[in-house]
């Protein structure tokens, strides 16, 4: 069935990337090819450079404050990706997706270490496995080969996090929440890949036009997702904190952000 809400023209030409997901290119505005699941992607920028920035402020570790602004790179490539729709703004999103998720693994492997305890050997092997990643994909352009070492470092920060909560069964409640959100997104991801055709019909035939961004699933993926993995940096950052003694908890911001709130060390 083809949709009423045909892909048009827009500023940026034809698209060159691998992907073009299943929102109408180009409908709401000329300048920006997949307008929804461009903008969603805020929820990937703001609340992740102020995260970083409390941190900072608040003297936390290094790796910490690279967790904030490796979710913001993601969030700021995954934005000209859905924007353009080119390939090479395919790789500023996809690439960096492998490379945060390292930094978080170092970061949750890392929260029962002494302070100045920094592992040389396995931040050795996650360079080398985000430059081979970076090289293969690059020659094999095959967007299954990214999502499976993507899916791979995912499933190892899940093993982590349970490390982490044996530890300091504080962070459940958060940690659960993240995931949960996490798994959410990745519910709907699949769904609007699988039922594209369909979502189409209803916003073009069934929902009116107010409504009809409810039904753009890989904007909510971007939503939930972020949200799930700005969840975890707070996590990781509350586990580490945890175990230096330092008073912590996370807490929310006006009753809807949650931030990790720091003491002085005990």
């Amino acid at each position: 069935m083809a949709p009423a809400l045909p892909d048009r023209e827009g500023f940026w030409g034809e698209p060159t990337s691998t992907l073009d997901w299943c929102e109408e290119n180009y409908v709401v505005t000329p300048y920006i090819a997949e307008f929804w699941n461009t903008i969603s992607n805020v929820i990937m920028i703001i609340p992740p450079t102020v995260c970083a920035y409390q941190f900072w402020k608040k003297g936390l570790e290094l790796r910490h404050i690279l967790s904030g602004i490796s979710l913001l790179a993601v969030g700021v490539g995954s934005w000209f990706f859905h924007m353009t729709l080119l390939y090479e703004m395919q790789l500023l999103d996809e690439l960096p997706m492998i490379y945060c998720s390292c930094v978080f693994v170092y970061t949750l492997n890392h929260h029962s270490r002494k302070p100045d305890d920094w592992s040389k050997s396995m931040i050795l092997y996650l360079i080398s496995f985000s430059v081979s990643v970076t090289i293969t994909y690059l020659y094999c352009k095959n967007p299954v080969f990214h999502q499976t070492c993507y899916a791979f470092l995912v499933f190892y920060l899940i093993y982590e996090a349970y490390r982490s909560i044996l530890n300091h069964p504080e962070i459940i409640p958060w940690a659960a929440l993240s995931l949960g959100t996490y798994a959410t997104g990745f519910l709907v991801w699949n769904i609007d890949n699988a039922f594209c055709q369909s979502l189409r019909h209803a916003r073009s035939e069934v929902f009116h036009s107010a409504a009809a961004p409810v039904t753009q699933l890989h904007a909510w993926w971007h939503i939930f997702t972020g949200t799930g993995t700005y969840l975890h940096i707070l996590v990781s950052a509350y586990a580490r904190t945890l175990h230096l003694k330092r008073q912590c908890d996370i807490k929310m911001l006006g009753g809807v952000i949650p931030y990790l709130d720091v003491g002085n060390k005990v």
